[in-house]
């Protein structure tokens, strides 16, 4: 039997129909998967999520995903985390006490501030239509962003964020009350992004399609 074009990893937590609706929408084969042996012979992987980081890590480690995600990475396997997902392939969180990420990409996960730029209230989560910038002078070609236009607007739905990121590894930023928060990340075969591509219209299913493409 052949493996799908793409995996996404359920551990019961994520958007899993939307991402999946998202993928097949180009004709890729999607499948869940929750066991290591699928996660270790999977072609692609998607890791989504929604709530809390800690839970999600003893939910993964729960189910032996940790060390087969690690290794499929490292095999040079494509990997795109999904807001919580892309939290998770960090190297740890300050959220509700300090937990150990899957550590796939260097940085950790803090605590939006509440305060904007001229220290004026922010209403936290972020929730909401925000365009993409390049950090420096990044460019985006050859990663999920290629075909898209700086300035882009996607959907974020998120209190914490990724910090201590290298510089190398930030590939987009976004902006809430002035602050910049890391929006996308990646080295080589793993990316992630913040926001929800699968909720993002066109601009989600352009950045989708190109993760299929790598």
């Amino acid at each position: 039997m052949a493996k799908a074009d793409v995996s996404i990893i359920d551990y019961g937590v994520g958007n899993l129909l939307s991402v999946q609706r998202g993928l097949e929408h180009f004709g890729a084969s999607v499948e869940l998967i929750s066991e290591p042996k699928s996660v270790e012979e999977a072609n692609r992987v998607v890791l989504p999520g929604v709530g809390a980081f800690g839970n999600a890590m003893k939910t993964l480690k729960r189910l032996r995903l940790i060390e087969p995600i690690q290794e499929l990475a490292e095999r040079g396997t494509p990997v795109l985390g999904v807001c919580l997902g892309m939290q998770l392939l960090l190297d740890k969180s300050e959220e509700h006490g300090l937990h150990d990420g899957i550590g796939l990409l260097t940085g950790s996960v803090k605590a939006i501030s509440n305060l904007g730029s001229n220290n004026e209230s922010l209403r936290v989560p972020h929730i909401g239509w925000s365009p993409l910038y390049k950090p420096d002078s990044c460019s985006w070609a050859g990663t999920i962003l290629e075909d898209l236009e700086e300035g882009s607007a996607v959907y974020f739905v998120h209190s914490f964020a990724a910090t201590d990121v290298p510089s190398g590894n930030r590939i987009a930023d976004t902006r809430y009350g002035g602050n910049e928060i890391c929006a996308v990340i990646g080295h080589e075969n793993v990316t992630g992004c913040q926001f929800h591509p699968e909720k993002s219209g066109e601009i989600g299913l352009k950045i989708l399609h190109r993760f299929m493409l790598q």
